[in-house]
């Protein structure tokens, strides 16, 4: 099975409505529908640019709160792009505020416009310090027409154990959205992103934010650049990159996955370190200090 999937390079720059922003967002849901794409996806925290709409210097935590009420205009908005150009969309991230707790969720709309919602786990020292935002403790995979998949946010790739859990439950597409404002950060999930594909033999799909909010400090930079990732075996690409974009440029990165090459590999693979993992003798292994 093949599927024509799309990841975005979503540019960051100041909006002056709600509707600007579902602008931009639309533009990109189409230009994608108009190459057959079945899934496509978009980046944390891209709805931040709607920030751009509240007054200048306001305390960050607050704003992230103020947010969150567009989420349910939000939801309206991606269902019916998902519905009527008939595909799968990973809509990035917007805070959801739950009495007095917000989240970092991510909404994953069906071609009928319904939607699954995985909130990120694993929080940098940023969020939780300045934009008090709480994690979510569930993570989930969701059943789609193309297969089983999981969303990894951002920082949540980090942690090998996330998409472990994902792929013995039969994902084998790993959706990272992500935000990073500068190379180190943006390196640090692309890196980890890449070790997921190999040790699970997915496909990771990670989509990135670029461009720039220059009166908002906290988005004033941005690092990324979209990619379709693969194992690392025959098959697939070269590098395990089967597509990506030019750094920091606005872009749409679209490639097509071979669903039943994963699977080839999984039972027949050069390595398969998704069932080598499984060892009882060694998944519970632990080291042994030794004085030389």
């Amino acid at each position: 099975m093949k599927v024509k999937v799309a990841t975005t390079q979503y540019f960051l720059r100041p909006v002056s409505s709600f509707d600007d922003f579902a602008c931009q967002v639309g533009m990109i849901v189409r230009t994608a529908a108009s190459y057959r794409v079945s899934l496509l996806v978009f980046p944390e925290y891209f709805t931040c640019q709607l920030l751009s709409l509240f007054p200048t210097g306001e305390d960050m935590s607050k704003s992230i709160r103020r947010l969150a009420e567009y989420r349910r205009e939000f939801i309206e908005l991606m269902s019916e792009l998902a519905s009527i150009q008939e595909m799968y969309i990973v809509a990035g991230t917007i805070p959801s505020a739950e009495d007095s707790k917000v989240f970092n969720d991510s909404f994953i709309f069906s071609p009928e416009g319904k939607f699954g919602v995985q909130g990120k786990i694993q929080l940098t020292r940023f969020e939780v310090e300045e934009w008090l935002v709480s994690p979510r403790d569930e993570l989930k995979v969701f059943d789609t027409a193309m297969g089983k998949l999981a969303v990894n946010i951002c920082y949540d790739v980090e942690f090998a154990e996330f998409a472990r859990a994902a792929a013995l439950s039969g994902a084998r597409l790993l959706l990272v959205p992500s935000c990073t404002d500068d190379r180190q950060g943006f390196v640090r999930v692309r890196y980890c992103a890449q070790a997921r594909a190999i040790e699970n033999q997915l496909y990771v799909i990670q989509s990135s934010t670029v461009g720039s909010l220059p009166d908002i400090p906290d988005l004033a930079l941005n690092y990324g650049q979209a990619s379709v990732l693969t194992p690392s075996d025959y098959g697939f690409a070269r590098d395990g990159v089967l597509a990506q974009g030019e750094p920091n440029q606005e872009a749409l990165v679209i490639t097509e996955i071979d669903l039943d090459a994963l699977e080839e590999a999984r039972k027949n693979g050069t390595v398969r370190p998704l069932l080598d993992r499984s060892r009882k003798d060694t998944s519970d292994i632990e080291a042994r200090v030794e004085s030389l």
